[in-house]
């Protein structure tokens, strides 16, 4: 997550009465993001290809404005269906930069584009992005020993993220920088920067003590 906001330990005491990372605030919508998505150990592609897509189209823009925004991204990009989006010529560009619903930036819906053919070879190679992109899981020595606010600032990229982001500019993706490569990282469960006192901390590590990496 790269919102950052200065705070003496980034947990926040909400309204229902839990304690979480300081950035979903109050908004509803914000919060289920965070109980219920954020951090989750995710091996299904198309989650994952929606994942680093949305990541991509969150460069300079909040979170929160792609957050809100999902659902009208998820219809105009067949539900991030890769294989169909590989597909998509000048019409569908033009179609998406007429959708008032989505971020209507054509590197970036060109991007989603380029990048759904890339994954197409991917799979191909490795046998699923899931195969690939946890094969870049980092091991506990990466790993700072405990997460607050002052670690997530440090570690808006890490030696993991720039890996992946290298990998993949290797291989001809777009707007797959480290720092949004780490937030991907973030969102899919590779790490878990739930903060200490965050109520879902405890939570997602047991679902990533469950969780099968996929290979």
């Amino acid at each position: 997550m790269n919102e950052m906001a200065p705070s003496k330990d980034a947990l926040m005491t909400c309204s229902d009465g839990r304690i979480r990372c300081f950035w979903p605030g109050e908004f509803p919508d914000y919060q289920r993001y965070h109980d219920e998505e954020w951090g989750v150990p995710v091996a299904d592609d198309r989650r994952l290809f929606e994942k680093i897509c949305l990541e991509g189209f969150q460069c300079g823009l909040s979170w929160l404005t792609i957050l809100r925004k999902r659902e009208n991204f998820r219809k105009a990009f067949d539900n991030f269906d890769f294989s169909r989006i590989a597909l998509y010529d000048e019409r569908d560009i033009e179609r998406l930069m007429q959708d008032k619903g989505i971020v209507r930036h054509r590197g970036k819906i060109v991007s989603v584009i380029n990048n759904a053919r890339r994954a197409l070879e991917l799979v191909k190679e490795k046998g699923s992005l899931a195969a690939y992109f946890w094969s870049f899981e980092p091991g506990s020595d990466e790993r700072p020993a405990t997460v607050d606010y002052a670690t997530l600032v440090a570690n808006s990229k890490t030696a993991t993220s720039v890996r992946i982001s290298k990998d993949l500019k290797r291989r001809g993706w777009s707007f797959v920088g480290p720092t949004t490569i780490y937030a991907f990282m973030q969102a899919m469960g590779q790490v878990n920067d739930h903060i200490e006192g965050c109520y879902c901390r405890q939570h997602i590590e047991i679902l990533r003590q469950a969780f099968i990496r996929p290979s």
